[in-house]
């Protein structure tokens, strides 16, 4: 297809429609692959999630509590984000947060 001689209406619509046919075989290539995934667990007669847990990173979405107020035990932080108020407080109060430390 010579695309050099469509004029610019033509053009956009052949661009819509290629972006539909990338989604679309996207969506279909996943599918293919999930399947894949699938035949192969049940081959091998082990659960999904032992197959793609060895060697890719799963988390749990929880992070561990790494700091406790000494303060107040019920206010604590994982050690990412932003620094709690209280944190803030006893840096600035001069103790090391090792004092924190759980």
């Amino acid at each position: 297809m010579d695309i050099s001689k469509l004029n610019l209406a033509e053009l956009r619509d052949l661009l819509e429609k290629a972006k539909l046919e990338v989604k679309h075989r996207e969506k279909k290539d996943i599918a293919a692959a999930r399947e894949e995934i699938y035949a192969i667990a049940h081959r091998l007669g082990l659960p999904l999630k032992n197959l793609i847990g060895t060697g890719m990173r799963v988390t749990s979405g929880k992070v561990a509590v790494q700091y406790r107020n000494p303060a107040d035990p019920s206010q604590e932080w994982t050690g990412r984000g932003r620094q709690p108020k209280w944190v803030k407080e006893l840096i600035e109060s001069g103790q090391s947060m090792d004092a924190a430390r759980v």
